[in-house]
């Protein structure tokens, strides 16, 4: 048991994590040993929900394992039948309902059982919020009902993961803690479409069947999100692919000729980088190249665009910037490469600290080279030769 991953969360992470599921363990258990036994149109209603539910989680996850994908959070689907449950079920079958959930988690091989067992736990805690909102014995059948019922789910839901999130890293990002704006459409979405099976539940319940192409869709829409960032950023650093940088940096730089604002392009490459992965092997060049695009973002602003160009090269675009702020910036981030220590392993697995890495810029600024990107590119390439040539470990301004 020591051995289990949950033990290595930060103390607070892990007095949270502990706190919610006991809360919905016990909670479950009460309501379970509480609540008189369901009649036989109720249990209706929940074999009809668990059938669709269950055929909508065991095919798309088949479909993802068999397309080699990585399945993004299926929570969408679980918001619409859970809403459906909430609004036509007794809070004992709702319980028997969050099999779902489990269900997804055994068939997608979490690959940390602590974190699957969180979010089912606060999946349950969302489930019980918006039963109360709408009556706990007998829920209340009003428009406003549906509305609050829908809300609560999401936002509970919602709420005690981002701050398990932000216990356990409270260096994440708003993104990570937070998700996609469209993840909140979705949610909508989902609700909704809940709160339709819920009627067609009650007015005809073998209806109820015809609500599992719309749940398929729902979920293949929830993964776009992550196929459209798996377009756009590159796997080893998380930054901007060569093609999105350039649509975004293009973009920029339109915009910028437009307005007469400056701006500016460094280009970065690791001097003697190929060293480190003959050294010390591909494993500890990855640790290097991720360590210096988590120091590239932190070292410049949030409208500055930075990408990976593939290798050891990476690129920052630096909208409304002179040129004499363009090379103060370079000369800033050559520094803080100077000053990286990157935790890795070597060939033999032998823990090793890579401290000696130097970077040679090359900037090209608006001023100069105009607002076309390849002409930018071209420039600041020249640049950043010069700089190699001249020894490595400079800043070039072409």
């Amino acid at each position: 048991m020591r051995a289990w991953p949950v033990w290595s969360l930060r103390g607070p992470a892990l007095a949270y994590v502990l706190i919610v599921q006991a809360v919905a363990v016990g909670l479950s258990i009460h309501v379970v040993l509480t609540t008189p036994k369901p009649d036989p149109v109720e249990l209706l209603h929940f074999g009809l929900l668990a059938l669709v539910a269950g055929v909508v989680i065991v095919a798309t996850s088949v479909s993802i394992s068999v397309r080699h994908e990585v399945r993004r959070n299926p929570w969408t689907i679980h918001i619409a039948y859970l809403a459906a449950g909430v609004l036509t079920l007794p809070v004992n079958l709702l319980v028997l309902l969050l099999l779902g959930p489990a269900l997804h988690g055994i068939l997608d091989g979490r690959p940390q059982l602590h974190r699957w067992m969180f979010t089912t736990s606060a999946t349950a805690l969302a489930t019980f919020a918006a039963r109360v909102t709408v009556g706990w014995d007998e829920p209340v059948w009003t428009p406003l009902s549906f509305v609050v019922g829908g809300t609560v789910l999401i936002l509970v839901r919602a709420s005690l993961v981002a701050v398990g999130i932000r216990l356990r890293r409270p260096s994440a990002g708003r993104h990570e803690v937070l998700g996609d704006p469209i993840d909140v459409l979705l949610a909508i979405v989902a609700a909704t479409l809940g709160g339709l099976i819920a009627v067609a539940l009650l007015a005809e319940p073998i209806s109820a069947l015809l609500a599992a192409p719309p749940l398929a869709l729902l979920d293949l829409a929830s993964q776009l999100p992550q196929w459209r960032r798996s377009a756009q950023r590159d796997a080893k650093t998380g930054l901007a692919n060569v093609l999105h940088w350039e649509r975004v940096a293009s973009t920029e730089l339109t915009r910028a000729r437009i307005r007469g604002r400056p701006g500016a392009v460094l280009l970065v490459d690791l001097d003697h980088f190929k060293r480190v992965n003959d050294e010390h092997g591909h494993l500890a060049g990855d640790a290097v190249l991720s360590s210096v695009a988590i120091m590239l973002t932190s070292s410049v602003r949030r409208e500055d665009v930075v990408g990976r160009f593939g290798g050891e090269e990476f690129v920052v675009l630096l909208p409304r910037t002179d040129p004499d702020e363009a090379y103060a910036v370079a000369q800033r981030v050559r520094w803080a490469i100077s000053t990286l220590s990157v935790q890795a392993q070597d060939l033999s697995g032998t823990p090793r600290e890579l401290n000696d890495l130097t970077a040679s810029i090359g900037v090209a600024a608006t001023a100069k080279h105009g607002y076309e990107l390849p002409d930018l590119l071209g420039a600041a390439d020249a640049a950043l030769m010069s700089a190699k040539a001249d020894g490595r470990n400079l800043v070039n301004l072409a």
